[in-house]
C-alpha cells in the first residue's frame, strides 16, 4: 500500500513538471513565432527599400551621364569661342596698328602737299559705301577684311608717296624753267626783243599753270581715295570691336555654364555615393535579418520537435 502511494505521488510530480515545461515551450514558441513574423515584415520592408535605392541609383546614373555629355559639349563650345575670340582679337590688333600707320602716312603727305603749296580740296567727299565682307552670321569676316584693307591701303599709300615725290619734282623743275625763262626775258628786254619774249613767257606760264592745276587735281583725287579707305578701315575696326565684345560675352556665358555643370555634377556624384552607402547598409541589414531569420526557423523547428517528443511520452 505504501509503495502504491509513493508511485502515485511521483507520477503527480512528473505530470506537473511536464505541464510546466510544455507551457514554457508554448510561450517560447509563441515568442519565436512573433519574432519570426516581425523579421519577415522587416525583411519585406528592406526589400522594398533596396528596390527603391536601386531605382534611385539608376536614375542618378542616367542623370549623371546626361550631365557629363552636356558638360563635354559646353567645354567644346567654350574652346571654340575662345579660339574665335583670340582670332578676332589678333585681327583687331593688326588692323588697329596698320590703321595708325596709314593715318600717320596720310598726315605726312598732307603736310608735304601743304609745304609745297598744293592744298587739298576740302570739298572732296570722304564718305562712301564700304563694301564690308560679311560671314554667314552677318558679322565681319576679320581675316578677309584685314587682308583686303591692308593690301589696298599699302598699295595706295606706297603709290601715293611715289606719285607725290614725282609731282613735287616736276613742280620744282617747272618753277626752275619759269625762273630761267624770266631771266631770258630780262636778257631779251635788254636786247630790244621785248614783245616776242613776253608772249613766249606768257605761253609758258599759262602751260605751267595748267599743268600745276592738273597735278593738284590728281593729288586731291588720290588723297580723297586714301581718306575713303581710311574711313572704311575705321568702320571695320568698329565692327571688329563689337565682335570682340560679343565674343567676350559668349566666352563668359559658356564659362559660367561649364562651372555650373561641374558643380551639379559634383553634387550628383555626392548624392550617388550617399545612396550607395545607404544601399550597402540596407543590404548588410537584410543579410543580418536573413541569418537571424534562419536561426529562428531552426530554433522553432527544434522546439516543435521537443514538443512532439514530450507529447509522445505522455
Amino acid at each position: 500500500g505504501g509503495t502504491s502511494s509513493r508511485r502515485g505521488s511521483g507520477d503527480t510530480s512528473i505530470s506537473a513538471d511536464t505541464e510546466a515545461s510544455i507551457r514554457e515551450i508554448k510561450d517560447s514558441l509563441a515568442e519565436v513565432e512573433e519574432k519570426y513574423k516581425k523579421a519577415m515584415v522587416s525583411n519585406a520592408q528592406l526589400d522594398n527599400e533596396k528596390t527603391n535605392f536601386m531605382y534611385q541609383v539608376d536614375t542618378l546614373k542616367d542623370a549623371l551621364l546626361e550631365l557629363e555629355e552636356q558638360l563635354a559639349e559646353s567645354r567644346r563650345q567654350y574652346e571654340e569661342k575662345s579660339k574665335e575670340f583670340e582670332r578676332e582679337k589678333h585681327a583687331h590688333s593688326i588692323l588697329q596698328f596698320q590703321f595708325k600707320e596709314i593715318k600717320e602716312a596720310l598726315k605726312q603727305r598732307e603736310e608735304m602737299l601743304a609745304k609745297h603749296g598744293i592744298i587739298p580740296d576740302s570739298d572732296i567727299a570722304t564718305n562712301g559705301e564700304a563694301s564690308d565682307v560679311l560671314d554667314n552670321e552677318g558679322h565681319l569676316d576679320s581675316s578677309k577684311t584685314v587682308q583686303g584693307t591692308t593690301q589696298a591701303l599699302k598699295t595706295t599709300g606706297d603709290g601715293m608717296l611715289e606719285r607725290l615725290k614725282k609731282l613735287i619734282g616736276e613742280r620744282e623743275s617747272l618753277l626752275d624753267q619759269v625762273k630761267k625763262l624770266k631771266g631770258q626775258l630780262e636778257e631779251k628786254q635788254k636786247n630790244g626783243k621785248l614783245e616776242n619774249a613776253q608772249s613766249e613767257v606768257e605761253v609758258l606760264e599759262n602751260g605751267t599753270d595748267m599743268h600745276m592745276i592738273d597735278l593738284q587735281r590728281d593729288a586731291n583725287r588720290q588723297i580723297s581715295d586714301l581718306k575713303f579707305k581710311l574711313a572704311k578701315s575705321e568702320q571695320e575696326i568698329t565692327a571688329l570691336e563689337q565682335n570682340v565684345i560679343r565674343l567676350e560675352g559668349q566666352v563668359a556665358r559658356y564659362k559660367t555654364a561649364a562651372e555650373n555643370a561641374e558643380r551639379v555634377e559634383d553634387e550628383l556624384k555626392a548624392e550617388k555615393r550617399k545612396l550607395q552607402r545607404e544601399l550597402r547598409s540596407a543590404l548588410d541589414k537584410t543579410e543580418e535579418l536573413e541569418v537571424s531569420n534562419g536561426h529562428l526557423v531552426k530554433r522553432l523547428e527544434k522546439m516543435k520537435a521537443n514538443r512532439s517528443a514530450l507529447l509522445s511520452q505522455q
